[in-house]
């Protein structure tokens, strides 16, 4: 990687009057506490209610960091690594890991501990989700650059880049594809 790859883009005169934000100013955490209404037909909690956390920390993560509303574009890694259980406070911490000029991508962790216990929290999942900064009207808007603190917050602008290259690749792939097969008459 080059120093260049570590930086924020250079600003360009679309960008250059709006201030960046250090990737502190928008961090937060959602607590929840899980109950029985949110369990699923196995007795755990439903992936769904910790996607649902997700998104909700997410987004005031990106409307924090945008200065208004935000609307999730896409969900990337949604990964579930342990299960989550009633009685289990559950800790969704976000923050904005990379800025485009009218997205942001928001990286999520997502512990759980129990509730009446003094044990560590442990780690239960993971989520990466794209945002889009919209006015009054639902159009894009502009969203300020978010300025890496702290050598975590480099590396996760790096590898956020990574996964944005990643998506734009598979998305022109598919597009590509479609386009051919239906040049070759095939309907989908």
């Amino acid at each position: 990687m080059t120093d260049q790859a570590s930086a924020p883009e250079p600003e360009t005169p679309d960008t250059a009057d709006i201030p960046g934000k250090p990737t502190s100013a928008s961090r937060t955490t959602l607590s929840h506490i899980m109950t029985h209404s949110d369990t699923n037909l196995l007795g755990t909690v439903h992936g769904g209610v910790i996607m649902k956390l997700v998104d909700d920390a997410a987004g005031a993560v990106a409307g924090r960091h945008s200065g208004g509303p935000a609307v999730t574009a896409s969900m990337d890694e949604m990964a579930f690594l342990e299960p989550v259980r009633v009685g289990d406070l559950v800790h969704v911490k976000a923050q904005v890991n990379w800025t485009g000029r009218t997205s942001m991508e928001v990286g999520v962790r997502v512990l759980a501990e129990r509730w009446n216990e003094s044990a560590p929290a442990t780690q239960v999942g993971s989520a990466y989700l794209v945002f889009a900064a919209v006015d009054a009207d639902g159009k894009p808007r502009r969203v300020p650059p978010v300025l890496p603190e702290t050598e975590r917050d480099k590396r996760r602008y790096q590898e956020a880049q990574i996964r944005r290259t990643h998506r734009l690749a598979r998305r022109r792939a598919i597009m590509d594809l479609r386009a051919k097969r239906a040049a070759d008459g095939i309907a989908d």
